[in-house]
């Protein structure tokens, strides 16, 4: 589109009064402070990028400084459960920390070019609303709180479906829940979310 007026990425959702949730900004670890717990992606630039990892405290072995990466599911039961799992070193040049961006901004065109990305840092990550954002189930999840807070680590457990009052709305655990239930198959607590106050990672 040439030469018009930029469309308004919320025409379709005109109820919806709430600034969408803050975007993901990856971030180097070497600029970050405490690293225990945090979300990671791992890579190298111009070649790709791991991301659902969580990290443990940096580790300097002679003159170079490494992070204990390990998957999400992983340090979820390590934490839970007070164990012990394992933790790959990974150089701290080629790991990055997920931050907040600044809350309110919205993708406008998503043509082609709009998604094209540098592959010398792993992408900005934009929130998308539940309803645009196609299959939703397992996928990690923010709910806007009335207060225009935000509700993270959460999951969506359902698709969007239609509930017994007639109202769009999908169903989300809490993440540890989320990762419990494939290590030890208790079903997790769940809670109920609008399709309004939805926003998908």
């Amino acid at each position: 589109m040439t030469g018009g007026a930029v469309p308004d990425p919320f025409a379709g959702h005109p109820d919806w009064a709430l600034d969408p949730p803050r975007s993901i900004v990856p971030t180097p670890a070497n600029m970050s402070g405490q690293l225990r717990g945090r979300r990671v992606l791992i890579g190298l630039p111009g070649h790709g990028w791991r991301a659902d990892l969580r990290a443990d405290q940096k580790v300097v072995q002679g003159s170079r400084t490494y992070v204990p990466v390990m998957v999400e599911s992983e340090w979820y039961r390590a934490e839970a459960e007070q164990t012990e799992v394992f933790a790959p070193l990974v150089p701290i040049e080629r790991v990055w920390v997920e931050e907040f961006g600044i809350a309110g901004s919205f993708p406008g065109d998503q043509g082609v070019k709009a998604r094209l990305v540098s592959l010398d840092e792993p992408p900005r990550k934009e929130p998308v609303a539940a309803l645009d954002a196609g299959t939703i189930t397992g996928r990690r999840v923010v709910e806007l709180m009335d207060d225009g807070s935000e509700r993270r680590d959460l999951r969506a457990v359902t698709e969007l479906h239609t509930n017994d009052v007639g109202d769009i709305c999908a169903r989300v655990a809490a993440e540890l829940d989320w990762y419990r239930w494939a290590w030890s198959g208790k079903a997790p607590k769940t809670l109920e979310i609008p399709v309004h106050l939805l926003w998908v990672e």
